[in-house]
């Protein structure tokens, strides 16, 4: 009898996954694989059921054979051991990122004999409400707030890009691509900067945009994405009005805030010491922390504490001094910022942090020190790196460009072969 293998991820077992089975059946003995949730977060979406339930749900399925932890989005895990026969897959697979998987699936059983059968993929209107039903069940709050920390645990590193309107949610919600050895690679979470946020309303980064209108950006991003948000609370303002902010963000389904250990009128980092700027002591950032780790209500939220020293150019041992009493107020991570182009100085705080403290998540966000790669951060214990405003960045010289040759041509031709097709960006909105 021939072997058959075919993978899931899904959290709920609809028709297609049925048929797929069915299919599997005529050709011989069927095994499934549950693709495990490290791999689940790079290939696919953020499985709300753990994959030990997953694996019982697949088990329970009439034409089941048996059922294996699959850990390698590739197979090569699965093929190396089991050597199906047939692998069965529905036939999305042909087109776009997944076709990668595809094509190296189709060499390992090339290999050896084996052969890839390609089912019809099941288009219906239950199938439809069932894959919406899972895209607003991640989208809660209560799964949502959780998946940072779940993530941390799961990845070598959480990337986080930048996000500030439901259009670029949907593009950080939604970019897949084909990474090395044609692994599937997407980011993992939002960060919804201040600096974005107020440079979309046309505004100057001091914390003018109030936290009411800040909040209606977040409930922008949350109506139309799943993954988790990091918020940029800046100074997190006065620390009676933070504990009113942790419960806000709380509330909304966001996994953390990020607030800067400086007072007064806020000026953008990356200025330095070039304006004023005024560093908070110690006592009051932890006094802030510890407000707000109180007030919280729940386990998944996380406060995490940005340290500006080597901004202010006040050296390391002050930046230590205060990740440590940082952390022993409460902070559930520490990120560490410099506006230097060269990092040796965020990897020097990064490796004399891990020396002490093993555990407590570190936050980069690689601006100005644009040439480390997220390898080399792994290296030094980074487990979250933010692209905080690149989306941003590259959208405002477009912009420009095309309105000025406008103006230049007095028509839109010219711009024509640099815009993106209506079509293609009302098929990156979904519709219920």
């Amino acid at each position: 009898m021939k072997t058959v293998y075919t993978c899931f991820s899904t959290d709920v077992i609809h028709a297609g996954h049925l048929n797929i089975i069915s299919e599997a059946g005529k050709y011989g003995k069927v095994i499934v694989g549950c693709l495990s949730d490290k791999a689940s977060i790079r290939y696919n979406r953020f499985p709300t059921v753990s994959e030990e339930d997953r694996m019982a749900l697949y088990g329970n399925i009439d034409g089941v054979d048996s059922v294996v932890l699959q850990n390698d989005m590739l197979y090569d895990d699965v093929i190396e051991k089991i050597h199906p026969d047939i692998v069965i897959h529905g036939d999305n697979w042909t087109t776009g990122a997944e076709s990668a998987i595809r094509s190296h699936v189709k060499e390992l059983l090339e290999s050896y004999g084996g052969q890839i059968v390609d089912v019809p993929y099941t288009y219906n209107e239950e199938v439809k409400k069932i894959d919406l039903q899972l895209k607003e069940k991640l989208s809660m709050p209560e799964y949502r707030r959780k998946r940072l920390r779940q993530l941390i645990n799961l990845t070598p590193i959480v990337k986080a890009m930048e996000a500030h309107s439901g259009l670029t949610g949907l593009i950080v919600e939604k970019t897949v691509i084909e990474g090395e050895n044609g692994k599937l690679d997407q980011f993992d979470a939002m960060w919804i900067s201040s600096l974005c946020d107020s440079t979309a309303k046309g505004k100057p980064d001091i914390e003018l945009v109030d936290m009411t209108s800040r909040f209606r950006t977040i409930e922008d991003i949350t109506e139309v994405t799943t993954k988790p948000i990091i918020f940029d609370g800046d100074t997190g303002g006065l620390t009676e009005h933070f504990v009113y902010t942790v419960r806000s963000l709380e509330r909304m389904g966001v996994s953390a805030v990020i607030i800067e250990d400086k007072k007064g009128l806020k000026k953008n980092s990356l200025f330095g010491t070039e304006v004023k700027q005024t560093q908070c002591t110690i006592e009051e950032m932890c006094d802030k922390i510890a407000a707000g780790k109180k007030a919280q209500l729940t386990d998944d939220f996380m406060i995490i504490a940005r340290i500006e020293s080597l901004i202010l150019e006040q050296g390391m041992e002050d930046a230590l001094n205060r990740a440590r009493a940082f952390v022993k107020a409460g902070a559930d991570g520490i990120m560490i910022h410099s506006r230097k182009k060269d990092p040796s100085e965020i990897i020097e705080f990064c490796d004399k942090f891990r020396e002490e403290d093993k555990t407590t998540p570190l936050v980069v966000v690689p601006s100005s020190f644009n040439t480390i790669t997220e390898e080399e951060l792994i290296e030094h214990g980074v487990n979250i790196v933010i692209y905080a405003n690149q989306l941003t960045r590259a959208a405002f010289p477009a912009m420009q460009k095309t309105a000025e040759d406008i103006l230049k041509y007095h028509r839109a031709k010219e711009v024509d072969d640099r815009l993106m097709s209506i079509k293609d960006i009302i098929t990156l909105i979904d519709e219920i």
